[in-house]
């Protein structure tokens, strides 16, 4: 059977809309309900909000026997509110894994109890080379360092709290998105860009009015940068799970940022190599062009599956993703391969 070819606009298009909803993890509901509705009046698509807040996508399929998983995640880095200072700035506690300096001089929207979103920057609190000469360069790049910097008239932890910010607020990591070249350019591709490549997977198959060849529930999650999967709310009758996440691409690695990657083992261990080499075998059949990989600093929803008790096969694919945790950046031959390899999937 011929695939369908993913859309490259609309794949596009709505991955740049998902990349600018916020959604550090714990306060994900914005990009959770954006997937809700370009998913939900899809012919032979069930679109279920679980009580965590992640969603549970049910697409049916040609057979019930046999039920598949896919998971992604649509949770990113971010931080909360550690303490307000009394010069009026904020310290913050992060949320997800990544450095310090990784964020510095970077945007940020801090989300108040009374709605407001309230805009600053992330700074060093020894941020001007002009005031504070080498001591700006010394300064150590870690949560007793690093501020917030508010967009408000205030100098006193009083006059930020009269703003409506307190203690545990959520604050947003701008994305900064850009597209150039076939390149899209972002913070949080890890890993919208899985979850926009799942959503045109879907759409593809029911605008051709192909059914998948088992039933098939499509978890989008909103804690994976913390490690959860919400087991008890996941169909416990599937036969395997694959995770669609972004790959590792870095010196050593074997990925890149132009296509699609298998990781055959990770942090946690291998993944179950029966499914493994059936996906490189769809693939091959497919003529998508993949890489294989191992990730030495990761974790997946697959992986954190196997944690969380499952006990079926688990796989990971996804596309090569640049500078992960940082300012990242993939290519869109990379989305669109891996949105084939789910299609093909989907239908072997």
């Amino acid at each position: 059977m011929e695939l369908p070819q993913a859309d490259e606009g609309l794949l596009t298009r709505f991955l740049v809309e998902l990349l600018k909803t916020p959604s550090p993890t714990g306060y994900a509901q914005d990009a959770v309900a954006l997937v809700g509705r370009a998913l939900r009046n899809l012919p032979g698509v069930n679109v279920t909000l679980l009580p965590k807040g992640g969603l549970l996508v049910t697409l049916s399929g040609a057979n019930e026997d046999a039920p598949r998983a896919l998971t992604a995640h649509v949770d990113t880095l971010g931080a909360m509110v550690k303490t307000i200072k009394n010069t009026g700035r904020l310290t913050l506690s992060q949320i997800g894994g990544y450095a310090w300096n990784a964020i510095e001089g970077e945007g940020c929207t801090v989300f108040a109890r009374n709605g407001k979103r309230i805009r600053g920057s992330i700074l060093i609190d020894a941020a001007s080379v002009h005031v504070c000469g080498e001591k700006m360069h010394e300064t150590k790049r870690d949560q007793d360092h690093m501020e917030v910097r508010l967009d408000e008239r205030v100098s006193s932890a009083e006059q930020t709290r009269e703003l409506g910010i307190n203690i545990g607020d959520f604050v947003a990591l701008d994305a900064r998105v850009e597209t150039n070249n076939g390149f899209i350019r972002s913070r949080h591709l890890d890993d919208k860009a899985g979850v926009a490549c799942l959503v045109e997977a879907i759409r593809c198959l029911t605008s051709a009015n192909l059914q998948p060849k088992q039933t098939t529930y499509f978890y989008i999650n909103n804690y994976e940068e913390m490690g959860h999967f919400a087991l008890s709310d996941f169909p416990t009758r599937i036969a395997e799970l694959v995770a669609v996440d972004m790959a590792a691409v870095g010196e050593g690695q074997n990925s890149d940022e132009f296509h699609t990657t298998l990781c055959v083992k990770d942090s946690s261990g291998p993944y179950h190599h029966g499914l493994c080499e059936r996906l490189r075998s769809i693939a091959e059949q497919n003529e998508i062009d993949y890489r294989v990989d191992i990730y030495p600093h990761y974790g997946s929803d697959a992986s954190a599956y196997w944690r969380a008790g499952g006990s079926v096969p688990v796989a990971l694919i996804g596309p090569g993703v640049d500078a992960s945790h940082n300012y990242e950046r993939t290519h869109v031959d990379a989305l669109l391969d891996t949105t084939q390899w789910v299609m093909a999937y989907l239908l072997s």
